[in-house]
């Protein structure tokens, strides 16, 4: 019988999990706090260890789920995937010198010029034919190299999974529609959480049971998060302005965090 303390960790799963599948990002800014806030974990190393495995196994099965869905570019996000964990590694090194309150104020306020970036209305909904060949590849590649390095380098940089940051990258990279690049950027956001898991599990970080208990709840919102998406994507501009407004609110709420201690 689930006590309240494992239905608190599903439910917070359920919620990280939704808005991995809605948006393809948010994982790891809210599953530190919740289980630190209302899973009640006491140790932030603990916290942020078992969201590292709970935020990658939640972001797996989503990417399943758009990939049924047919959202995902497998090449294009694999690519992305692999120069972004290369940057993530000397991003991660710089982010170690800079103060940690310092760190994610930088990082909410990226967040919010991202989402107003966002909001701007584009000249098209992007190209859903996209993908990489022979023929694209001497345009594509540098771009998808380039921008997943930059990507991987400010995720490793601000400790934080970089699914907003994905999902524009991706886009900025390739022009491939908002619904596929948050399926393909599950594949980056499922490969950066397996690299800080397995760290913080080599440490003995991670509490594997609570990490089991988000990881169901976080299958279960994202089936939910998956199928809103794509119901979204029938609505003109729906979905870019739920992820623009996502992005805007939590990086304000990051800043005011921060600032207010």
């Amino acid at each position: 019988m689930l006590v309240l303390h494992d239905l608190l960790a599903v439910a917070s799963g359920s919620l990280v999990g939704f808005t991995l599948g809605l948006v393809g990002g948010g994982g790891s800014i809210l599953a530190v706090p919740l289980l630190v806030y209302v899973v009640g974990v006491s140790s932030p190393h603990i916290a942020i260890g078992t969201s590292a495995i709970a935020v990658a196994a939640s972001a797996a099965a989503n990417l399943a789920g758009h990939a049924r869905a047919n959202s995902v570019k497998w090449p294009c996000a694999i690519v992305f995937a692999l120069a972004g964990i290369a940057g993530a590694a000397g991003g991660a090194q710089l982010g170690k010198m800079v103060d940690g309150g310092r760190l994610l104020t930088l990082f909410g306020v990226l967040m919010i010029v991202v989402g107003v970036v966002m909001l701007r209305p584009r000249k098209s909904s992007g190209n859903p034919d996209v993908e990489l060949s022979r023929e694209t590849m001497p345009r594509l590649l540098p771009l998808l190299i380039g921008i997943g390095f930059i990507v991987g380098a400010l995720s490793g940089f601000f400790g934080i999974g970089g699914g907003f940051l994905i999902v524009p990258g991706l886009m900025a990279a390739t022009a491939m529609p908002l619904i596929s690049a948050i399926g393909s950027s599950l594949v980056s956001v499922t490969a950066f959480g397996l690299t800080t898991a397995a760290s913080y599990a080599w440490s003995g970080l991670v509490d594997w049971n609570l990490a089991g208990l988000f990881v169901v709840g976080g299958a279960l919102g994202g089936l939910l998060g998956t199928r809103l998406a794509h119901h979204l994507t029938g609505y003109k501009h729906a979905l870019s302005l739920t992820f623009a407004g996502i992005v805007i609110a939590v990086g304000l709420y990051v800043v005011t965090k921060t600032l207010i201690g």
